[in-house]
């Protein structure tokens, strides 16, 4: 029996696909080992999203050569996509294999096998596995309508409460420091049958919560419109259209009146997706938690239109206040960069203030890194890696504040968290989970098991950013 090997980088998106393509193996008789471990295959699912995932991806790469010269060693995902004239060119790599044929790996891996067993028996032993290069990348970077969603279905994951449900691939917002629609290509939307029957399997095995992940889910459905119809012709922004026809919000309606459907959390979500009617219909799904992970990257207005964002910081406050008026004490989190080309110190404090002003649960920050092919990179104004150090620690420093704060709302509130798994505390072992405020929180060991969802009222342990329910 051969084994495989996986390592991950990146996203949730890649996680949901690395889990099925190790399922994928596993169906086909593969031996699942870890990392660290000789194995015959590595599948690397790369990340591109900074440098430092470029390089390591790259590492982990060679590492898994090092483990075993003689392995198949797979590079896969979005620095395989973005740089595939070095990816090919890369000694540690055997086969490339783009974003949109992750679920052809087992396919593209066993012809690949076969190549190599053809030169052993024409006796070139040496050059086997040597001189032998499989590359499969579509360019999803085009525009053209042929390249559909890549449909892959998960039966069962590691994790045995909560699963990830891909929904959507894809981009068309060109931020301009971004080359995720250089990686992952324009929006293509799963077909809501294959998101249902995904989820319904998976209840069956027992999980309870799922968290609708995508590239940008705000674009959900666009791409469902008939090019040819009045709407779609009448309509600048079909994103904008494709969010007044409520296919993302039809989706969770449907996805909530499954049975054993417990929870629901939505991946990031465009602000400009959150109105009145959205918040109002949304609030009104009892299994939806109130988290909402809403991409802001700067609280300056002049940083926002270099960065080529779509609103403004009023219009970004606008969208958080709709949300604290339909949901109670919802958790607000986003994502910042700091150190933009042309970024002062006058507008990073503005985005201080603001950050300060929104009052956030979590703040995930990043420190700005050029991506070849996007816009910002040829900007004027690239600032040191010192003042981007700099002021990502200023940030930090107001994240912790701010948990803390949002975490002390909560005291002696009623509240529930899903059992995830047994942690150490101090001196006691807990049973730990997430309240739907994704507040992590502690039960007693007598109060339940892993899967189960345990009420009571938070108070705080002690040197401890988890809760403990009672």
């Amino acid at each position: 029996m051969r084994t495989v090997a996986f390592h991950n980088l990146g996203c949730k998106v890649n996680s949901y696909e690395i889990e099925v393509m190790q399922q994928n193996f596993q169906n086909n008789g593969y031996e699942i080992v870890p990392f660290d471990t000789k194995a015959d295959i590595y599948v690397v699912n790369t990340c591109t999203v900074t440098n430092i995932a470029d390089r390591k991806s790259r590492q982990m790469l060679h590492r898994a050569r090092k483990l075993n010269p003689d392995a198949v060693v797979v590079a896969t995902g979005c620095y395989v996509q973005t740089s595939p004239d070095r990816a090919i060119a890369d000694d540690a790599i055997d086969i490339c294999i783009g974003n949109n044929r992750k679920n052809a790996i087992i396919e593209i891996v066993e012809e690949h096998l076969s190549k190599i067993e053809e030169q052993k028996l024409a006796g070139d032993t040496d050059s086997a596995n040597k001189e032998i290069k499989t590359e499969d990348i579509i360019d999803i970077g085009s525009t053209d309508i042929s390249v559909g969603y890549e449909d892959m279905l998960l039966t069962d994951t590691a994790e045995r409460v909560r699963a990830y449900i891909k929904i959507q691939d894809g981009c068309n917002q060109f931020c301009s420091y971004c080359a995720i629609p250089l990686a992952r290509g324009r929006v293509r939307s799963r077909r809501r049958e294959s998101i249902l029957d995904e989820i319904k399997g998976l209840t069956e095995k027992g999980f309870k919560e799922f968290v609708l992940t995508g590239i940008h889910i705000s674009s959900y459905g666009m791409d469902f419109i008939d090019k040819n119809s009045e709407d779609y012709l009448g309509n600048k922004d079909v994103r904008d259209l494709a969010m007044k026809k409520e296919y993302l919000l039809n989706l969770i309606k449907e996805v909530a009146n499954i049975e054993g459907v417990k929870r629901i959390r939505l991946g990031s979500l465009e602000p400009r997706i959150i109105t009145d009617r959205f918040a109002s219909k949304l609030a009104g799904i009892e299994k939806i938690c109130p988290h909402f992970h809403l991409s802001m990257q700067s609280g300056c207005d002049e940083t926002l239109k270099r960065m080529n964002r779509h609103y403004t910081c009023e219009e970004y406050m606008s969208k958080v206040e709709i949300l604290r008026q339909y949901f109670d004490n919802p958790a607000i989190t986003t994502d910042v960069i700091v150190g933009f080309p042309g970024e002062t110190e006058e507008e990073f404090n503005r985005t201080v203030k603001f950050i300060r002003e929104v009052q956030f649960y979590e703040t995930h920050i990043f420190k700005y890194s050029p991506r070849k092919g996007t816009v910002a990179a040829g900007l004027p104004g690239q600032l040191t890696d010192k003042v981007k150090s700099g002021r990502s620690d200023v940030l930090e420093a107001i994240d912790r504040q701010a948990q803390s704060k949002y975490r002390a709302l909560f005291e002696g509130k009623a509240s529930s968290i899903l059992i995830e798994e047994e942690k150490q505390i101090g001196d006691d072992t807990y049973l730990v989970g997430h309240t739907p405020n994704y507040i992590m929180a502690a039960v007693y060991r007598d109060r339940g098991s892993v899967g189960k969802i345990v009420q009571g009222r938070l108070s705080s342990i002690s040197d401890s950013e988890i809760m403990l329910l009672s």
